[in-house]
C-alpha cells in the first residue's frame, strides 16, 4: 500500500509540474505552432527514510521547473536549476562538498527524482547514509529540501 501511495503522489505532482504550463493561453495557441522555444524541464523530488524507494514512505516532495524560468515548491529553485544546468542534468555528477562534516550515524535517506529534463525522461534514485550527507551533495542545494 505504501508503494501505491508513493507512486500516486509522485505521478500527481509530476502531472501538475509538467502539465501546469499547458493551461490558459498555451492551450489556446495549440493549432498555431509551437507554444515554447525551450525543452521542458519539470521534476518532482521526494525524500523518505529507508534503504529503498519502494519501501520508504515519502516524507517530503517538491516540484522543480527550470524552463523557461526557475520555479516550483523547491526552496532553492533558482540555485538548484543553475546547478543542474551546469552538470547537464546528470544527477550522478553531483558530488559531496568537502567543506561539510557529517556524523557517521546511519539513518538512510532515499531521494527520488521523476519527470523531464530538457525534454528527456528522468528517473533517479539514490540512498544516502543520513540527511546531513544528502544535504552536502552539490552547491546549489538540489537535494536540500
Amino acid at each position: 500500500m505504501r508503494n501505491t501511495a508513493r507512486w500516486a503522489a509522485t505521478l500527481g505532482l509530476t502531472a501538475t509540474a509538467v502539465c501546469g504550463p499547458l493551461t490558459g493561453t498555451a492551450l489556446a495557441a495549440h493549432g498555431t505552432g509551437p507554444s515554447a522555444l525551450y525543452a521542458p524541464s519539470a521534476l518532482v523530488l521526494t525524500m523518505g527514510h529507508g534503504d529503498d524507494a519502494a519501501l520508504a514512505t515519502p516524507e517530503r516532495a517538491v516540484t522543480l521547473t527550470c524552463a523557461p524560468t526557475s520555479s516550483g515548491t523547491h526552496p532553492s529553485a533558482a540555485q538548484a536549476c543553475a546547478e543542474l544546468r551546469g552538470i547537464g542534468g546528470d544527477f550522478d555528477a553531483l558530488a559531496a562538498r568537502s567543506d561539510v562534516l557529517c556524523n557517521k550515524l546511519y539513518r538512510p535517506v532515499v531521494v527520488t527524482v521523476e519527470g523531464v529534463w530538457q525534454g528527456k525522461r528522468v528517473s533517479y534514485e539514490r540512498v544516502f547514509s543520513n540527511e546531513c550527507v544528502k544535504d552536502s551533495y552539490g552547491y546549489g542545494g538540489v537535494f536540500t529540501f
